[in-house]
């Protein structure tokens, strides 16, 4: 059952991406961009300068976030060094996902609230469980309870 829901979430994933707006400085679903433009025009050392692969993968993970299914740390890096997903290196990947900044408790709580959407009639317990999976969400315990208690369980 956890299996179908991932594979639908991917689906749905990869369907959304073709539409979603391609801008850096999303703030959706908790996917802000961390680092400054430089507004002046003009090239300054203390601009952080990110590689071609290193823009693309932040640009990756604040789409994943619009999405609005709910990602955790290590469910978003998973999803971008994925085969199944983006493909990025690792360390591309995590470097993204340094550089943006997410509620992940926010995250947490999406993501709870998709998984009792489907109906399967989650307990407190197993929500948690299910949020908190390496084969479900990956969030945090602290996350997971936090989400829990924000769905009312």
């Amino acid at each position: 059952m956890h299996k179908i829901f991932r594979a639908a979430v991917a689906a749905t994933a990869v369907l959304a991406l073709g539409a979603c707006n391609m801008s850096t400085s999303s703030d959706t679903a908790g996917g802000k961009s961390h680092h400054k433009a430089n507004h002046s025009g003009k090239s300054s050392s203390s601009s952080p300068q990110f590689t071609v692969a290193q823009k693309n993968a932040i640009q990756s993970a604040q789409n994943y976030l619009a999405i609005g299914t709910g990602f955790s740390r290590a469910g978003l890096i998973g999803q971008l060094t994925s085969k199944a997903g983006s493909g990025f290196k690792l360390a591309d990947s995590v470097f993204a996902v340094n550089h943006i900044k997410v509620d992940w408790n926010k995250q947490a709580v999406i993501a709870a609230k998709n998984y009792l959407n489907i109906g399967t009639g989650f307990s407190r317990t197993g929500l948690i469980q299910q949020l908190t999976s390496r084969a479900g969400s990956q969030f945090t315990l602290a996350q997971a309870t936090y989400a829990a208690n924000h769905v009312g369980l």
